[in-house]
Parts: C-alpha cells; structure tokens; sequence
C-alpha cells in the first residue's frame, strides 16, 4: 500500500506524527518531545482511531524518560496525563496499563527503564500491525469476494499501526485482485469519512464514493452494498459498540434492508470491564465542531449543540465481530479478549 504511516520515531527519539486535522488539504508530520504535546495531539484529533491513540500513548509514555529522572512516579503521572485526553476508547487505558506494568517489572528486575519503555511501546506498534493483517484475513474470508462496502468515520491505516481495522478487509480483497470498492459516510462533524478514509482509499487505489450521512439508508435500499463494516472504539462485555456518532443509524439501515453490519476491531478494544453499552462513557466535544469548520462559521451565533462523539450500537444489530483470533457473535466476543 502507498499510505504514509500515520506515527513512528525520530531519530531523536521524539514521537513523529501525521497531523490529521490538516488532511487532505496538507500532508504534514509534527515532532512529538514531550508528555503534553502528545496529549494535546490525542486530545485535538491531531492522532486519532481507537487502536492509534493506544500506540501513541504508550510512546507519549517514554517521553516522560527525557523529560526527568527514569522512574515509576514519572511512568504514572505521564499515564495520568495521556489517560485524560479520550474517556470512550478503551485502547488508550488497555496501552497506558501495559506500560505502567512493564515499567513496574523493569525497576524490580534492575531493567534499564528507558529501554524497558521503547520496547514496550515498540511491541504494541507491531502487535497492532500483525493483528490488522488478521483482521484483514477474517474479513476478506467473510465478505468472500467483489464487493461495495459501506463503512463510516475512518477505521483504515490512518486509525490503526498497520493497514486498519474496518478497512483491513477491503485492503486485503483489492490486493488479491478482486474488485472491492468502498462507499464512505462523509462523517460528521469532523469529515473523517470523506476527509481521511476518502484520502487513504484513494492512495491505496481502492475506488471509494463519500456520500453525506444523511444518505446512507437510501443508499443501503439501492440493494448494491454487499456489507457494512465499521470500527470501534469500545465493544462491551455483552457486544453492544460504541463507534463514531452516527454509526446506530447506520446500523439500524442496514438491518432494515437486510444488508450484513459488521465490527472489525482489535480484541484489546473489547472491554470485559464493561458490561453493557449503557455503562460506556460518551465524550462530548466543542460546539464549535459543528457549528464552524476550519473558522468559517455555519451556524448561528447562540444556537444551542450537543455534540457526542461517539455513540452505542446494540448487539443485536450487529451481525458478527471481526478481531484477531477470529469472528465471534457478539455475545461470545467477550470471550475473546
């Protein structure tokens, strides 16, 4: 695939991100030094997707090495920091807790900390790469062959350490040679549909048609889309899914017209610690994200927003979960993790 690695290190060690809010008008990558610059990256959707934020942080963690003296204390509060950004995507907890885990073993081991730390954050990089590649094999097996496939918000490689999650099958199918094209919910509020997912399809030359939001239920009754496929950022103990707001409705469409609903995600993003979609918190972000973009202002002065980032699509519309060890029914995808 031509898509640039949306996060690696510089030579210095630094964390070198894609800044994703600049997409598609600008391709251009920021140099990471600290704790709160990697923060304030997560926190503006500067770096974004469930699996990414997780990698991200975990390199944010080794930042904190640099910045003073190598300990567990300095571990934690970089964890604490890094932790506050995003409270729905369970994989920025799952990554900061495996951090904080081998920091702690390093130290009572007499490990060097800091190369504990790179290693660590390292192994999760490229765990996440492989369990894409699995997902991609799953999903492609699944779809089975040419195929129109809807998705929504952007679960591709600028979401994930490798070729993503949603979007891994339908990388997998173009490069065998079958005919795969992808239909993208623009997204809203933040366009990462027709801003990003348009954008990497297109690198990866995979055909791709952005349609608003509001279209996707007529779009599913033209009868031509073969499969849903989504992200998430966290699946409950019971399978409900939190994804990107707007994926329910999506979901109800699809079971209305018959059309297959699936989740690909990662089982780190499977949380047994929840144990249904109601107890998921939801974060709610700037009014100004939907009544303004990129400072031109399309609303009313003084009119109200509520504006919920994600939202929660009960298991009993979603047909199966695709992760890495396989697909499951939603209510045996708990078992999984």
């Amino acid at each position: 695939m031509t898509i640039p690695s949306p996060i690696g290190w510089t030579p210095g060690h630094a964390v070198r991100i894609l800044d994703q809010t600049l997409l598609p008008d600008e391709e251009r990558y920021l140099e990471l030094e600290t704790v709160d610059a990697v923060a304030e990256a997560i926190r503006t959707l500067r770096v974004r997707g469930a699996p990414l934020i997780g990698i991200a942080a975990a390199m944010g963690v080794t930042l904190s090495i640099r910045q003073g003296a190598p300990s567990l204390q300095a571990i934690q509060a970089a964890s604490a920091t890094l932790g506050a950004t995003r409270p729905t995507a369970v994989n920025l907890r799952w990554a900061l807790a495996r951090m904080e885990r081998r920091a702690a073993a390093a130290l009572a081991g007499g490990e060097d900390l800091a190369a504990a730390m790179r290693a660590e954050a390292d192994a999760i990089w490229q765990e996440d790469r492989a369990m894409c590649v699995r997902i991609g094999a799953a999903g492609a097996a699944l779809i089975g062959g040419d195929a129109i496939v809807l998705t929504h918000c952007n679960a591709g490689a600028l979401a994930t350490g490798g070729m993503g999650t949603a979007l891994a099958p339908v990388y997998t199918l173009h490069e065998a040679g079958r005919r795969v094209s992808v239909v993208a919910d623009e997204t809203r509020p933040l366009f990462q549909g027709s801003r990003l997912t348009a954008w990497e399809l297109g690198r990866a030359g995979v055909p791709v048609t952005v349609i608003a939001d509001g279209m996707a239920a007529s779009r599913l009754r033209r009868g031509d889309v073969s499969c849903v496929i989504v992200g998430a950022d966290r699946i409950a103990a019971n399978g409900d899914v939190a994804n990107k707001i707007g994926t329910y409705g999506v979901a109800l469409a699809a079971r209305a017209h018959g059309v297959p609903f699936y989740v690909a995600a990662p089982t780190s993003t499977i949380d047994r610690a929840t144990p249904d979609g109601a107890r998921i918190p939801i974060e709610e972000r700037s009014a100004d994200e939907v009544t303004g973009w990129r400072g031109h202002q399309v609303a009313p002065a003084g009119a109200r927003v509520w504006n919920p980032a994600f939202d929660v699509t009960p298991a009993e519309l979603v047909t199966a979960i695709i992760t890495d060890r396989g697909v499951f029914a939603p209510k045996d995808a708990a078992g999984a993790a």
